[in-house]
């Protein structure tokens, strides 16, 4: 089991189409079209981000949890939200 991770989380920036997240020294982008619950969210809300394992982040104002391996590959997890884009 991993432990807990001691780098930090951080949202380093937000267009009308992602927002990019900073783990350690990986950026990856957050792309509305593939995380629809995102897209109304307040940048205080984005920003909000908890990194609790390796591969898990969570949004305590937007009750979201995500896979970091979904970010990266999108495409590996074909169940997607029902909220409208």
């Amino acid at each position: 089991m991993p432990g807990i991770v001691t780098s930090a989380v951080e949202v380093t920036n937000v267009s009308t189409h992602c927002f990019w997240v900073l783990l350690g020294d990986e950026e990856l982008a957050v792309p509305f079209a593939d995380f629809p619950w995102f897209k109304q969210a307040t940048i205080e809300q984005l920003a909000n981000v908890e990194w609790p394992s390796a591969d898990h982040l969570y949004w305590p104002q937007l009750d979201v949890d995500l896979s970091v391996r979904s970010i990266r590959d999108p495409s590996a997890f074909p169940l997607v939200s029902g909220a409208p884009i």
